[in-house]
């Protein structure tokens, strides 16, 4: 007789081959949170093909909002979604200048809330400051290991390089974190760099967990190198554009996943660009082209400033797609 299906085994089964779009947080310009506005976004959002959802990621700008709003957007999602809800944990901005004591802290009182909202796994935002620390690759394993104790759900780790900071998690890491019963599995985000991707990759492929790619600019090569999953930013609007890829890649349509990928880089080449952190603003343009969200709500008060150019870009670029759609 085989033994049960434990959560993170079920975690896997489920996710492995889909899509959980990193979902965008609809605010005004001075950030505060429209509901309203993210009811009816997730609602339209759960309708499509999917795997799941991930809240408080840094698309949905999770580490910037109050505890309150963070609570009530948990709810929002749960409602909608009926797949799995996976939650970023991490360091809430209010926090963000304390001891390391509090920064870990703060990551475990983020996953049991996430917990108790009804989240089925947590995914550990990287920190920094371990990188630089001799113990540092211990001590980021151990804390995935209390964040999983504390919270009791299944953890995702998190290779973060890039513009957006972060811990470039080594090889020999990803191994120690997939070692652990309670890890789920490990999200890749390296922007632009190809091969600590495949690296990275080539680690986790040999736990037999999930390997999530979160290369937006990067896709279609990180799932010919290995990824099985995708957790990414660019599937907050337009999520077809991503699981068109994924389910052509799945299926060996290689000249299917081609002309895929191909609409897919040219969308993420209007989104996912320098300066990089504006790609949460033209996701939300996105967003509003495709009547996921009314104006009002498509504002991102936490990145750099960008010039209607840049919004005229991102049209221009959905309304080719959607004329090669007709």
């Amino acid at each position: 007789m085989s033994a049960p299906e434990t959560l993170t085994e079920s975690l896997v089964r489920r996710l492995r081959g889909t899509v959980l779009p990193a979902v965008a947080t609809p605010m005004d310009p001075r950030g505060v949170v429209d509901f309203g506005a993210l009811r009816g976004y997730a609602e339209r959002i759960a309708a499509a093909r999917i795997g799941g959802v991930a809240v408080w990621a840094h698309t949905g700008r999770g580490l910037y909002l109050s505890e309150a709003d963070r609570q009530q957007v948990l709810r929002i999602w749960r409602a909608a979604v009926t797949g799995p809800i996976v939650a970023g944990v991490g360091v809430p901005r209010s926090v963000r200048a304390g001891t390391l004591r509090d920064a870990w802290d703060s990551t475990i009182a983020m996953a049991v809330q996430a917990a108790d909202l009804g989240a089925d796994a947590v995914m550990v935002y990287p920190l920094a400051q371990f990188a630089s620390r001799p113990e540092g690759e211990k001590e980021t394993v151990r804390l995935h290991e209390r964040v999983a104790e504390a919270s009791g759900l299944p953890v995702l780790g998190f290779f973060l390089h890039g513009e957006a900071g972060g811990y470039p998690y080594p090889p020999e890491l990803i191994r120690r974190l997939l070692a652990l019963p309670s890890a789920a599995g490990v999200k890749l985000a390296t922007l632009d760099r190809a091969m600590s991707c495949q690296d990275a990759i080539r680690a986790a492929q040999e736990s037999g967990k999930l390997v999530i790619t979160g290369e937006d600019r990067m896709f279609g090569p990180s799932l010919m190198w290995g990824a099985d999953s995708a957790l990414v930013g660019i599937a907050a609007a337009r999520v077809s554009l991503t699981s068109a890829v994924l389910d052509a890649w799945k299926a060996g349509d290689h000249a299917g996943f081609v002309r895929a990928s191909g609409r897919l880089d040219r969308f993420a080449e209007s989104t996912f660009l320098a300066p990089i952190e504006g790609y949460v603003q033209r996701m939300l343009w996105a967003a509003v082209w495709e009547g996921l969200l009314p104006e009002g709500a498509a504002h991102d008060p936490y990145g750099p400033g960008l010039g209607e150019g840049e919004r005229d870009a991102v049209v221009a670029c959905l309304e080719k797609l959607a004329k090669e759609d007709d």
